[in-house]
C-alpha cells in the first residue's frame, strides 16, 4: 500500500552517503516540480543516457576529446571538396581567380635571321589548351637578339629589332608590336657595325576559347641594310630564347 512521507529533510543515519530507492526502481518527480542542485555537485554515470541537449549552453569547445562535428552543425549550404566555409557560417563555392592552372614554356637556341622588314615566323612558339573560356593566358617571351649591317648605307639608318607576338604565326592576329630589342644610329656609313641586345616582354591575352591557342614570337629588321638575328649573342654565339605561357584562372 503506497503512503505518503512528508519531512523537510532527509539525512543517513550514519556517514554521509544517503540512498533512495533500490537497483532497478525508477525515481519519479511529478510535473511542476523542480529539483534544484545549483549549489551541489552532480556526479553522472560514465555512460550519460540518450536525451535532448537543447537547454544545455556555455559548453566549452576545449572539451571535445573525439569524434568530428558534422559538417551540417559549422554552417548553412553543402559541404564539399569544392565548397568553403566562409566567416558568415556558410558553405559557398572556393573563390576563384588569379591562381596558375597550368605553365607550358619552350627553349630554342638555333640562330635565326632575316633581312625582311616585314614579320617572319621564329621557332619560338608555344600552343596551350585552356580548361575554361573565362581563363586568361599570360606569355612571358626573353629573345637574345642581334643585329649587323651588311651595305655601307647612310649614317642615319637606324639599327633595331622589333619582336611582335602573334596568334599562331605572323599571317594570324597580332597581339603585341614593336617591342625594340634595343635601338642605335651609327655615327658613319661603314657596314662594320654589330650590336645586341634583349627583347623581353610580358603579355595577357584572353582567347575566350577552350581550344588549343598556339602564340609565336615574329621579327623583322627596320632597315634591309640590316640583317635581324635571333637566339645569338654579339659574338654570333647561339643563346637560349624562352616562352612562357601560363593558364590564370578568371573566374
Amino acid at each position: 500500500m503506497a503512503s505518503i512521507l512528508k519531512v523537510d529533510k532527509l539525512d543517513p543515519q550514519s556517514g554521509t552517503a544517503l540512498e533512495i530507492g533500490t537497483s532497478g526502481d525508477t525515481i519519479s518527480l511529478p510535473s511542476g516540480a523542480t529539483l534544484d542542485i545549483s549549489a551541489s555537485t552532480l556526479t553522472p554515470p560514465a555512460t550519460m543516457p540518450a536525451s535532448s541537449g537543447i537547454n544545455f549552453t556555455a559548453l566549452n569547445a576545449t572539451n571535445l576529446g573525439s569524434g568530428t562535428v558534422p559538417t551540417a552543425r559549422l554552417g548553412t549550404g553543402t559541404a564539399s571538396s569544392s565548397t568553403v566555409l566562409y566567416g558568415d557560417q556558410t558553405y559557398k563555392a572556393e573563390p576563384g581567380g588569379g591562381k596558375i592552372l597550368q605553365v607550358l614554356s619552350v627553349l630554342v637556341g638555333t640562330a635565326f635571321a632575316t633581312t625582311s622588314t616585314s614579320y617572319v615566323d621564329t621557332d619560338l612558339y608555344k600552343a596551350i589548351t585552356p580548361a575554361s573560356t573565362s581563363n586568361d593566358i599570360l606569355i612571358h617571351v626573353s629573345l637574345p637578339c642581334k643585329s649587323y649591317k651588311t651595305n655601307e648605307s647612310s649614317a642615319s639608318t637606324a639599327a633595331n629589332i622589333p619582336v611582335g607576338l602573334f596568334l599562331t604565326d605572323v599571317s594570324g592576329t597580332e597581339l603585341a608590336d614593336g617591342q625594340l630589342a634595343f635601338q642605335y644610329t651609327p655615327s658613319s656609313s661603314t657596314n662594320t657595325y654589330a650590336m645586341s641586345g634583349w627583347a623581353s616582354f610580358v603579355y595577357l591575352h584572353s582567347p575566350s576559347s577552350t581550344s588549343a591557342v598556339t602564340y609565336r614570337v615574329g621579327i623583322k629588321t627596320f632597315h634591309s641594310d640590316w640583317t635581324a638575328t635571333a637566339f645569338v649573342d654579339l659574338s654570333g654565339n647561339d643563346c637560349v630564347g624562352s616562352m612562357v605561357v601560363m593558364e590564370v584562372d578568371g573566374t
